[in-house]
């Protein structure tokens, strides 16, 4: 019962909607970017991080940005704010040695009162504005929440060089970031998964952990990750292909 009149009770902020801050995953090491720094390098002209931040800054439903970076990088990734026009409250915080870790120090950082955390990728550049706050609004609804998209290709569940089983196409999903949560079931369940010792590459894998339900709603394929030089040529097309409709 308690639960139920936190959410109905909670506070609205100036803009009609419970206050979110969003964590950049912004320190890895890309390893198959072949040691260059795949957040800095250029789609049409823009360092991927600032495509990345720049579509969070165009989101509605984002009130604070909070990104994870290597110690190298926080000048660097502060500047890029200041460059590519981020309006948007940010701090630029240290990462750690693992994705898990870099997430839990950020949500550290973020605003205290945040009633939703949300995660995002720094190398996903080209989400729209409006899959990050459909994302978002769900969360407002269901306490986590991701998009998704069907998965395309047959899958093969393989183990020792040899296939094990084929699961069913129709149920499998892929799932991007945004991934958005109440802030306190986030913090629990990052808390839980550093606990354990287990090595977590995914937001709504550290929720799944406490046995609580994820919500998906429609991702986008053009909402790639940048891993390897060929995504950044993708990427490239994808944004022309935007001019050219818009």
């Amino acid at each position: 019962m308690n639960k139920l009149f936190s959410k109905l009770f909670r506070k609205k902020r100036p803009g009609g909607h419970p206050f979110c801050s969003v964590i950049v995953a912004a320190a890895g090491s890309s390893s198959r970017m072949g040691g260059e720094n795949k957040l800095m390098q250029p789609i049409d002209g823009v360092p991927v991080l600032a495509h990345t931040l720049m579509a969070l800054n165009r989101a509605e439903l984002v009130d604070e940005i909070v990104v994870a970076a290597r110690e190298e990088d926080l000048l660097l990734f502060g500047d890029l704010c200041k460059i590519y026009g981020v309006t948007k409250p940010v701090k630029i915080v240290r990462g750690g040695e693992s994705r898990l870790e870099s997430v839990y120090l950020a949500s550290l950082e973020c605003q205290a009162d945040a009633e939703f955390l949300a995660v995002h990728d720094g190398a996903r550049p080209l989400a729209a504005a409006e899959l990050i706050d459909r994302t978002i609004a769900l969360a407002h609804r269901t306490n986590a929440a991701a998009p998704a998209v069907p998965v395309k290709d047959t899958i093969k569940v393989v183990r020792d060089g040899k296939v094990e089983s084929t699961p069913e196409r129709d149920s499998l999903r892929a799932v991007q970031t945004p991934q958005a949560f109440d802030a306190s079931l986030l913090r629990a369940a990052l808390e839980s998964a550093r606990a354990s010792g287990e090595t977590i590459t995914d937001d709504c894998a550290a929720v799944e952990r406490l046995g609580k339900e994820i919500y998906l709603t429609d991702g986008d394929y053009e909402n790639i990750k940048i891993t390897t030089p060929e995504d950044l040529l993708l990427a490239a097309e994808l944004l022309h292909k935007r001019g050219l409709q818009s």
